[in-house]
């Protein structure tokens, strides 16, 4: 009987491993999420200007694909473990249930944003008022909560697969949405800015920008570094944490790494900034303040019933991989308890903790914090995994001692904490600029540490594990390059006609949204945007989803047909 559990103890077999459509959706799913909604807005309560934002996500998002591409996908691939079951590897169970427990309850939290994010969409449709306090302030609200965190938690149970395929119908549309809602709004924000009748160039724009979107607080005390540090630590604990160890192991390539670009670019580029247009376009038509509107209330505004589409949307593409990242956490304590249990236990505690608006509200500072505390970790995995084979030092070698804790780690990971608060409550350092001089600390104290009680020597045991993970590698090499000759040489995937004619209704449904749009910003029509942007988008909806069923049949039906004995991992 097939069971939801995915290699969480064990290195992916190769024939699992995916390609790089499903990862390139992925990234691109989960990054255009509901919280760029409220990133997005607020960077415009920070008091920054527009070229801060501008200029500065441009090098931020950079340096963040960079990690990506050039350390969590490379040490993903090369291991094809999760990183709660290499950090076990390396640090032993002791030091693995404690990082866990704290990595799990972060992972609650941030899914619990997600999915306040969702229903602050829903609770537009039954006119609850919105949640902007640290406490739900409406029973209606609770119960559209509940309501939405039980879909998240059935997806996230269906596992990494599913996940992908969620996101690969939804991304297209929902990066379409964030631009669509920006054009549909900016001509709100031309009404509203003195001295600009028409956006004729870039320099209109960046005078709008300047005076009525990002306008620039002298005593704001941030500003472009400030803007771009945050831009590369906002997903710290997916990339230089190596969270994302547990969905690239799956990759067929350390190049997938990569399509994080299409993350950070289209999601934490494009869509934060069209989230900050959207954002002072509605605080300006409910005359009210952007710090006073929920993403919800925000995306109503601009695109009507499809607004509450995309943010619900959103909300689930980002808080399902979240909740499945949670409940890998946790199912690391105890191999018994299986991931799909302990995920449904998990997504009912973030779902309670979802019920609290607070953790939207605080959003910016939290995923702040939450990367510098599993920074060190990050830099203990690297350094063990790259450094040490290059000074002399023998990885694993706390295992090789059969130690049950390696204590130079976790002294590693806690003193760097307490190095890093210091830094931060002392005021000698913004959070957002802890992550360089945090990382090469625990790098030399790892290094002295581990060196001091054990690392320096050789074990019999190393030499015998090189040898199986060697194998191991050359058995995965052997399965992919029977695989993409098979694939060479096999025939295009044929679609079914009534399958075909779905896929390129969906795509023609894409292009009248994007008309719509562009119409309501030529014409300063936002009524027609509001009313008509649904109908492609149901159109989309059901004609993608039947093409992508179709198009996953037919490419099964043509895999069953082509003799490839798969090569399991020894």
């Amino acid at each position: 009987m097939a069971t939801a559990e995915e290699f969480e103890t064990q290195a992916v077999s190769p024939n699992k491993l995916q390609g790089a459509k499903t990862f390139a959706a992925s990234y691109a799913g989960e990054h255009v999420a509901g919280t760029e909604f409220v990133i997005g807005a607020l960077f415009v309560s920070w008091g920054v200007s527009a070229n801060d934002v501008l200029l500065g996500l441009i090098l931020g998002n950079l340096f963040a694909v960079l990690t990506w591409g050039l350390i969590t996908a490379p040490i993903a691939t090369d291991t094809r473990l999760t990183l709660y079951a290499y950090l076990e590897k390396i640090a032993g169970p002791g030091t693995i249930k404690v990082y866990s427990v704290i990595n799990g309850i972060l992972f609650c939290v941030l899914a619990g944003a997600m999915i306040t994010v969702s229903a602050s969409a829903v609770q537009v449709l039954f006119n609850i008022p919105p949640q902007t306090n640290w406490y739900p302030t409406n029973l209606g609200f609770v119960g559209v909560v509940l309501g939405v965190g039980a879909i998240v938690v059935y997806m996230a149970v269906k596992g990494f697969k599913k996940l992908a395929a969620f996101a690969e119908i939804c991304a297209p549309w929902m990066i379409l949405m964030f631009f669509v809602g920006a054009l549909v709004l900016l001509p709100t924000i031309v009404d509203g800015t003195a001295g600009v009748a028409s956006l004729s160039s870039f320099d209109d724009f960046l005078n709008i920008a300047n005076n009525t979107i990002w306008v620039q607080q002298p005593d704001a005390g941030v500003g472009f570094w400030h803007v771009a540090a945050f831009a590369w630590i906002a997903n710290l604990a997916m990339h230089g944490s190596l969270g994302d160890m547990t969905l690239l192991r799956f990759a067929k390539s350390s190049r997938y790494g990569y399509f994080s670009a299409l993350g950070m670019f289209i999601g934490h580029y494009m869509a934060w900034v069209c989230a900050g247009i959207m954002g002072a376009g509605a605080a300006i038509l409910m005359g009210t303040t952007i710090t006073q509107l929920d993403p919800g209330s925000v995306a109503f505004q601009a695109l009507g019933s499809s607004g509450i589409l995309a943010v619900i949307i959103a909300g689930w593409t980002t808080s399902n991989p979240t909740i499945y990242r949670a409940g890998l956490a946790f199912s690391s304590l105890n191999s018994k308890w299986g991931r799909t249990k302990v995920t449904v236990v998990v997504g009912v505690v973030t779902t309670i903790v979802a019920c609290f608006p607070f953790v939207f509200s605080q959003l910016l500072g939290f995923v702040g914090i939450m990367g510098i505390m599993l920074a060190p970790v990050g830099a203990i995995i690297v350094t063990e995994h790259w450094i040490f084979p290059k000074i002399g030092f023998t990885r694993y070698w706390s295992k090789y001692k059969n130690n049950t804790t390696n204590f130079a780690a976790l002294a590693t990971w806690l003193v760097s904490l307490a190095v890093a608060y210091w830094l931060e409550s002392s005021g000698t350092l913004h959070l957002f600029f802890i992550l360089i001089p945090i990382w090469l600390f625990a790098t030399a104290l790892y290094i002295g540490l581990a060196g001091a009680m054990g690392a320096k020597a050789s074990y019999k045991e190393s030499k015998i594990a090189e040898v199986a993970e060697l194998k191991r590698k050359k058995a995965e090499a052997e399965y992919l390059a029977n695989e993409s000759q098979a694939s060479a040489s096999a025939s295009p995937v044929q679609l079914p006609v009534l399958a075909s004619l779905a896929k390129y209704v969906s795509y023609a449904s894409l292009i009248a949204c994007l008309a719509i749009g562009l119409a309501a910003y030529i014409n300063n029509d936002m009524e027609s945007a509001r009313s008509w942007l649904i109908v492609p988008t149901i159109i989309y909806f059901i004609t993608a989803t039947y093409a992508y069923i179709a198009t996953q049949s037919s490419a099964e039906d043509e895999s069953d047909s082509v003799d490839t004995k798969p090569i399991q991992a020894s």
